[in-house]
């Protein structure tokens, strides 16, 4: 009989040869060889994602596109006109200016150069 195995991610075809259950099998050389109960440990369960805080969305500025960030031009305590350059993007290729979409006073900045965000995460605090 023929079985298909799936042992970390690779599959294995395996011949199985049926044998009386009660006797043990003997090896060429002499040796009892009994089946022992096979013990494989479970996947551990996904982590949930913890809960996030409500966010005031009047009061945020969120990526528009996943990328990298790759320069930050706003600072904290810095004022803020509506269209200033927050931070600039790269995405695919392409730099993005995420602007500031409202006037205003940068209370915190949540993303710094070189980490990468993702689309609708919060990149800009205001107060």
């Amino acid at each position: 009989m023929k079985l298909k195995i799936t042992i970390d991610g690779k599959s294995y075809e395996v011949d199985v040869e049926a044998i009386d259950s009660e006797a043990p099998a003997h090896s060429p050389r002499g040796y009892t060889v009994q089946s022992a109960p096979v013990r494989v440990p479970g996947a551990a369960p996904p982590a949930a994602p913890a809960p996030a805080a409500p966010v005031n969305e009047e009061k945020v500025c969120r990526s528009p596109v996943a990328g990298i960030v790759v320069r930050v031009v706003a600072q904290p305590g810095q004022a803020i006109q509506v269209g200033d350059i927050l931070l600039v993007l790269e995405a695919m290729k392409m730099e993005t200016n995420i602007t500031a979409p409202l006037k205003g006073k940068v209370s915190a900045l949540k993303a710094a150069a070189g980490e990468s965000v993702q689309v609708g995460q919060v990149v800009v605090e205001f107060e």
